[in-house]
């Protein structure tokens, strides 16, 4: 496979002047069995090479157990890649933000309460070393110097927005390098002095990340860099959502011009996205802004050239037709349209709920103080507190030291209300019988943040719990990531829940084919077909429906769970042959 250089202000592959025209897909936010089919349409739409990141938390879930298979097979969709014909930029960055959980970095370095990241911090050094002792020499027969497709790397990702130790970004350089990574190497940063500033790297590319004012960016890392190609890294030519934000979109025909301005300046383009995908199970990251907790929803299509669910957008065909004046393009050869099917209403009939079903799903530990889900060695999912209160006790607020993210409250079963990271001056009052009361706490990680100074962020109940002034102490803690729920028994019932409760029934499959679940008259929860976690649904939107991929159904029964937190107007579904993001 060509080799690419750089000589002065141009890109040089295998010695001829090369145009990088990338676009981003993430093999992570993609049922492996569709990479084939949005990388094809990637190359149709006129561009030459795939970027994606490399996400840390989905290769090593667990400390020293790494996980290269299913939707984690990079080496696959790399090698897929290739056959097509596409060049590959990989960013194996610890960090990667992406709007993905804790921003790539896996939950257990939180563990540690010492635990220092993105920095010349030794014990964190230590665990990007056992990663890259692994993931490295996976990558190194894909090197375009080995002959494979993979044409260059990032050594980190934005790090002038979080910090400036450039004794850490050079020994993230010297570990890749030391490892046979002999790729070109480049760095990505927004086009403002504190971020250049913060970023780059000696003697090593550096690109910059934004959504318009082209002449503007590029004349700033001008400033920081002479001589060399100009790329721009990320185009943002869409947008990610937050719960309860209105759904993000931009024009194509801006977005196009956009992309036009950067082509007739000569420059490099990768554009993020190009497809978006979906964050599958509890993987959405977060972001904190405005002094507030803003989870990402669970689709990620960001209103680009490929839908979440395959579909080609009019930004596909915008893209193509400004790539065309610079390119010359064959006519378009689309790979054969993916069915999309409407599966009808379904009915849950079986119900198990949570409190009595906690021994079927966790372990209960002892503690004197609550502990983070990190410290028990949780990853995602939920967590329960639970303690006896002696009484009585005249109303008192219950307050939360602090909680992480989403918490709902019981005392002796009955629902109280619930207390949000958001909302410090929330209403929760308990009143305490002589005879005392159970005080059940039940925590959702709503997804660790994954940009900016407030990434270390464990979840659970951080502090502790007062009752007025009053601590409390001694409790039972179990940790609840809903990773397997094989073990639940269900029960035949048309009863209105008012608890946490999972909903179970089944649908008929004649044909796979992609479809929407529409969840009208549910509050908050998660969902699972066949056993795939498809993530979280909230009513307070924008995204109405989930995407189930074709590839998760089979012919015949499929398995349907939803884990509802309040209660639905009427256990039923629907199954549709089309999306609602908002």
């Amino acid at each position: 496979m060509p080799i690419l250089t750089t000589d002065k202000q141009q890109f040089l592959l295998d010695g001829e002047l090369f145009r990088i025209l990338s676009g981003a897909i993430h093999y992570f936010r993609v049922v492996p069995e569709y990479w084939r089919d949005r990388l094809w349409k990637l190359r149709e739409g006129g561009f030459n090479t795939v970027e994606t990141y490399v996400a840390w938390n989905i290769h090593e879930p667990k400390e020293g157990q790494f996980a290269f298979e299913g939707i984690a097979d990079l080496v696959r969709f790399i090698a897929i890649a290739g056959e097509l014909g596409l060049h590959v930029i990989v960013r194996p960055s610890p960090y990667i933000c992406a709007e993905w959980e804790f921003g790539g970095l896996p939950a257990w370095l939180l563990a540690d309460p010492g635990m220092r990241l993105r920095c010349y911090h030794q014990p964190f050094l230590d665990k990007v070393d056992a990663y890259y002792d692994v993931l490295l020499p996976k990558l190194v027969p894909l090197l375009s110097t080995n002959g494979g497709p993979i044409i260059a790397m990032q050594i980190e990702n934005e790090y002038g927005s979080y910090g400036n130790d450039k004794k850490y970004l050079k020994y993230l350089e010297h570990g890749m390098k030391n490892r046979g990574i002999d790729v070109l190497l480049f760095t990505s940063d927004g086009p403002g002095d504190f971020y250049l500033q913060g970023g780059m790297v000696e003697d090593v590319l550096a690109t910059v990340n934004f959504g318009s004012r082209v002449q503007e960016s590029f004349d700033k890392l001008g400033e920081y860099q002479q001589d060399q190609p100009l790329m721009c890294m990320e185009y943002w030519n869409g947008w990610f959502d937050h719960w309860g934000e209105q759904h993000h979109t931009r024009d194509s025909e801006d977005a196009a011009r956009v992309l036009d301005d950067m082509m007739a300046a000569g420059a490099s383009v990768n554009a993020y996205m190009y497809h978006g995908g979906t964050n599958f199970g509890f993987y959405n990251g977060a972001n904190f802004g405005e002094e507030k907790h803003q989870p990402t929803i669970t689709s990620y299509d960001y209103d680009v050239a490929i839908s979440e669910s395959g579909d080609l957008t009019d930004k596909f065909y915008k893209f193509r037709e400004v790539i065309s004046k610079y390119v010359e393009l064959g006519p378009l050869n689309l790979p054969e349209p993916i069915k999309k099917k409407t599966y009808g209403s379904v009915t849950l009939t079986e119900q198990a709920p949570l409190f009595a079903s906690l021994d079927m799903l966790s372990v209960p530990v002892e503690r004197t103080c609550p502990e983070t889900m990190e410290q028990l060695g949780q990853d995602y999912g939920f967590i329960l507190y639970s303690t006896r209160v002696i009484g009585p006790i005249a109303a008192s607020r219950l307050n939360l030291q602090d909680v992480h993210d989403r918490a709902l409250i019981f005392l002796n079963g009955e629902y109280k209300g619930t207390i949000e990271r958001n909302n410090k001056n929330h209403d929760v009052l308990l009143d305490i019988p002589a005879e005392g009361a159970t005080l059940d706490i039940l925590v959702e990680n709503m997804g660790r943040i994954n940009y900016g100074p407030y990434m270390k962020d464990p979840k659970g109940i951080t502090e502790g719990v007062r009752l007025g002034q009053q601590f409390l102490y001694h409790w039972t803690i179990r940790p609840l990531p809903l990773d397997d729920l094989r073990k639940l028994v269900y029960q035949e019932s048309s009863v209105k829940q008012e608890q946490p409760t999972f909903y179970k029934s089944s649908f008929q499959v004649d044909e796979a084919a992609d479809t929407f679940l529409a969840l009208s008259g549910w509050t908050k929860g998660v969902v699972y077909v066949n056993g795939f976690n498809l993530g979280r649904y909230w009513e307070i939107g924008p995204q109405q429906t989930l995407y189930i991929p074709a590839p998760l159904l089979r012919e015949g029964a499929n398995e349907l769970i939803i884990f509802e937190l309040h209660g639905c107007n009427e256990p039923v579904v629907k199954l549709q042959d089309s999306a609602v993001l908002g």
